[in-house]
């Protein structure tokens, strides 16, 4: 296939790039520093800064959206949630305003989202039926992938993955965690009984591949493993595997104190399921956390 990225350079982005290079597909990745792009996603593969360098003669088989600025890190005051809601939502916009004017259009758009969609879930089992509610995580989610859904207009096949955190070696999740785990400073959050959702990212990546090549599937799938575990059962899981204590707890109140709106975020769970995949037939190859970790730490 020919296939159009976005967010390629990203810790996701530059794996995903690899993967789908070695499957033969060819690549163009939209990106800020496209100067970067043949270094990080590989060579071979075309970079543009810009949708205005695309002619509408351009024809691509598919694309997969997975821009976005980095959710957890400053606070979220207005500006910032205006960067993030761009970075996404307005990014995405742009995205389907050229897929408007392509003389040929694509068979299908892969477009990230994220479990932070359904909001606070509690104990409740969510699957891709569950409505979504909440505050700004929820509005940013719903906003990104209705500006992704404006392609089943033009007759584009759209799958919506929802991602939990990913796991990986080199990025995501792990890598702000590790330092701190690794001083003997690793803590739950506030209680730790809200469920956290997570992807191996050799499954993540299987998954995009999955929905590239199977085009009776379309619309919302938890990109998620089969066994989420609550925060407490992850942190104390991450810790043994690093082989360090994790007695230590982030008290709520000082969460939402310090990080306002993102820290209140920080404490809500979904107990997702990935019902509409394994329908689908996938296989996950870290389906438990525990084999997840080990396979990312060679144990």
């Amino acid at each position: 296939m020919k296939i159009l990225m976005t967010g390629g350079t990203g810790s996701i982005g530059r794996v995903l790039c690899r993967q789908l290079q070695a499957g033969g597909h060819e690549l163009t990745v939209l990106s800020r520093t496209p100067m970067k792009v043949g270094a990080i996603c590989g060579k071979g593969i075309t970079a543009i800064s810009s949708l205005a360098e695309l002619k509408p003669s351009v024809h691509f088989d598919a694309v997969v959206n997975l821009a976005g600025e980095v959710v957890i890190g400053p606070p979220w005051t207005e500006k910032r949630k205006k960067q993030l809601w761009d970075s996404r939502v307005g990014l995405t916009e742009r995205l389907v305003d050229f897929l408007r004017t392509a003389e040929v259009k694509p068979a299908v758009l892969i477009n990230a989202s994220a479990t932070g969609y359904y909001g606070d879930g509690g104990d409740s089992i969510i699957d891709e039926d569950t409505q979504g509610s909440g505050g700004f995580g929820h509005l940013l989610c719903d906003g990104w992938e209705k500006a992704a859904k404006e392609a089943e207009s033009l007759g584009v096949r759209v799958c919506l993955v929802r991602f939990g955190p990913v796991l990986m070696p080199h990025g995501g999740l792990l890598k702000s965690m590790q330092p701190v785990f690794k001083l003997g400073l690793g803590a739950r959050l506030g209680d730790g009984r809200q469920w956290m959702p997570w992807i191996h990212y050799h499954d993540l990546l299987n998954m995009v591949e999955l929905l590239l090549e199977k085009p009776e599937l379309s619309g919302t799938f938890n990109g998620v493993s089969p066994q989420p575990v609550t925060n407490a059962e992850f942190t104390a899981c991450l810790a043994r595997h690093l082989h360090r204590p994790a007695f230590l707890f982030a008290p709520a109140f000082a969460l939402k104190r310090v990080l306002g709106e993102m820290g209140r975020f920080l404490l809500e769970g979904q107990r997702a399921l990935p019902k509409r995949l394994i329908e689908a037939g996938f296989e996950f190859r870290h389906a438990s956390l525990d084999s997840a970790l080990s396979e990312i730490f060679g144990q």
